[in-house]
């Protein structure tokens, strides 16, 4: 059998087009609880308003990377987007990612001062065509206080009244304390919007498991109420844990052959240890941190 032979195999027992709970970020399966929705709307509000600074946080598996994909596909073509995931280095090194995202040419050998012309030189031209330039940093809590002190100092980088640079960072909430220390309350003064996406409530994992069972070709009613109540109290409603757990009951409910999940093969997954992301490991990072 080869390496997709059990996920298609399931998607066949359930009459699934596709796997409802994949691990990638798919803007098509996005479920916009409240608190998603309210992400977005700042995500939409900092960009529309030429916000100097967009924050947006939440924990690991929250669904920010989705709603940056989503935020991508509408964004307009007097936009410029430059993406960059996991930079770290000194302020040289971030001038050296900011002017590869946004695919700016320039010899790695030149000076901080060269670095920082070239990219102010870039932004002037781009403002003269008409556009705007958005740096959206995804991972962003693994920047240093120097790295973000850098980041505040090219947003004042500006043509008369018009700021020629937006920047977006998501990250984890330790992004959000990070920005919080004295250092930074220059940085903080920048921010002109900001959301903080919370976990999911019981009802709405079972919404939210719905809609993608019913995106992926299903009926909905794949889960029990109980099994999906039980999911969510062995995930804290972090939408990656959620589609992981998923995805694992419906693999043992194809080989069970069975037509639903119910809360015993939750239970099963659970008490076999192949579900690693259940609340004891959610409780064991709290208490590290």
């Amino acid at each position: 059998m080869n390496a997709t032979g059990p996920v298609d195999l399931y998607n066949a027992h359930f009459g699934f087009r596709e796997r409802p709970f994949s691990l990638v970020p798919d803007p098509e399966f996005l479920y916009w609880s409240e608190s998603h929705r309210m992400a977005f709307t700042m995500l939409e509000y900092g960009v529309v308003t030429r916000a100097p600074i967009t924050l947006i946080t939440g924990e690991v598996g929250a669904g920010k990377t989705t709603l940056l994909q989503y935020l991508l596909r509408s964004i307009t073509d007097d936009v410029v987007v430059g993406l960059i995931s996991n930079a770290q280095g000194g302020r040289g090194e971030l001038l050296q990612w900011v002017l590869h995202a946004l695919d700016v040419p320039f010899d790695q050998t030149s000076t901080y001062v060269a670095l920082f012309q070239r990219l102010q030189d870039y932004l002037l031209e781009v403002y003269a065509g008409g556009r705007r330039v958005i740096l959206i940093f995804d991972e962003a809590q693994n920047l240093t206080p120097e790295t973000l002190e850098e980041l505040r100092m090219l947003t004042n980088i500006n043509s008369n009244k018009d700021e020629l640079l937006q920047l977006v960072l998501v990250g984890q909430p330790e992004l959000r304390k990070l920005i919080s220390t004295p250092q930074l309350r220059q940085f903080v003064q920048r921010v002109g919007a900001s959301f903080h996406i919370s976990a999911m409530s019981a009802e709405n994992v079972v919404e939210y498991v719905r809609h993608r069972l019913v995106v992926a070709g299903g009926h909905g009613d794949e889960f029990t109420r109980d099994a999906l109540h039980r999911i969510h109290a062995e995930t804290g409603g972090i939408p990656r844990l959620v589609n992981q757990l998923c995805d694992l009951s419906l693999v043992y409910a194809f080989s069970a052959d069975q037509a639903q999940v119910t809360e015993a093969v939750v239970q099963s997954v659970i008490a076999d240890g192949v579900f690693f992301g259940g609340t004891a490991l959610l409780e064991t990072e709290t208490d590290e941190h």
